[in-house]
């Protein structure tokens, strides 16, 4: 699919530059963050210059992230624990899994100081990262809060928000469903009005499945595969997954086996210039309508890069494919 608006750096691969990709994430919660994770890691020429993490319970997903580094033999990424929930500025604490049944070990949690991870978005921007907010967009405000205009020259690719309505066949979720977004809608305001992001937005990413047939080819790419396979498993069981895909009317858009969108890895994908996304212009408006943000188009709008279709089964079989590496080769 032909990009419009290609983002201004290649796709990673053989004989392409280094591609630097700053990952600010709540993990720990959907597995797309993982499964986002893993592909970061295993896409061929691309440094992961830091691993950031927002609505932080002391340092849990920092935690996770540390885990999920350590099974993919990078312990050397730096991880920062960034805005935590103690701050006062989420709409509601998410929850957790439960760890026993979704990590294999205990994992133990890596607080620190909100300074640390502000230093290293900082550090990867001025380093020409792309810097890829999968999670609740607090960090980023908050960076341009302590350093005024640094977004605005940053590359950002984001995850939410929530323009058009889906194609028939697929999840109809709207404004009220942008997690990333509506969680911290001041941050995700802030965000928007200073700087120029590349939007990744929910009617799009639930184009896209991870699926159960991708499973046993996951647990032989290695021990972040493996970790994978068995939380997608687990997912599947305890949100029944596959039945409330076709109780809520994806069964005609998505396989009959899917278990979870692949939101978070398309952002990373589309970043790292994966062509079968369509990205536009569009005259972005942006309103607070009964404590929503909610974002339309038409006149008066601010030129927004929007991703707008994405060819779903393809995404699909690129990020098993590309996650594959992770094992041992011939697996």
């Amino acid at each position: 699919m032909r990009q419009t608006h290609p983002v201004d750096h290649p796709a990673a691969g053989a004989g392409a530059p280094q591609t630097r990709l700053h990952l600010d994430t709540d993990i720990g919660g959907d597995l797309d963050d993982l499964c986002a994770l893993a592909l970061v890691l295993a896409w061929p020429g691309v440094e992961l210059t830091a691993v950031t993490t927002v609505t932080e319970a002391a340092g849990r997903r920092a935690g996770y992230a540390r885990r999920a580094l350590r099974l993919a033999g990078r312990e050397e990424v730096p991880v920062a624990a960034g805005a935590d929930v103690a701050l006062g500025r989420f709409r509601y604490a998410p929850g957790y899994p439960p760890d026993a049944r979704y990590w294999p070990e205990p994992v133990p949690p890596a607080p620190g100081p909100l300074d640390a991870a502000l230093d290293l978005l900082e550090g990867s921007i001025r380093a020409g990262a792309v810097v890829v907010g999968i999670g609740q967009w607090t960090n980023l405000s908050l960076l341009e809060t302590r350093r005024p205009g640094i977004l605005r020259r940053a590359r950002l690719v984001l995850m939410g928000g929530h323009l058009r309505p889906a194609p028939a066949g697929f999840t109809a979720w709207g404004s009220a469903e942008d997690y990333n977004v509506q969680l911290d809608v001041a941050a995700a305001r802030h965000v928007l009005a200073t700087s120029s992001p590349t939007l990744v937005p929910l009617e799009v990413t639930v184009q896209t499945a991870l699926r159960r047939s991708h499973l046993p080819l996951l647990r032989r790419a290695g021990p972040l595969g493996a970790l994978l396979a068995h939380q997608a498993e687990v997912f599947g069981e305890d949100w029944r997954a596959e039945a409330a895909a076709a109780a809520d009317g994806r069964g005609a858009g998505l396989p009959a086996d899917t278990l979870n969108f692949h939101h978070d890895p398309l952002a990373c994908a589309v970043a790292l210039g994966w062509p079968g996304a369509r990205i536009e212009t569009v005259p972005l408006l942006v309103a607070e309508r009964d404590g929503l943000l909610v974002l339309g188009e038409g006149p008066g709008g601010t030129p927004a890069a929007v991703v707008t279709a994405v060819d779903g089964p393809a995404f699909g079989d690129f990020w098993l494919q590309t996650v594959r590496r992770l094992g041992p080769a011939g697996a």
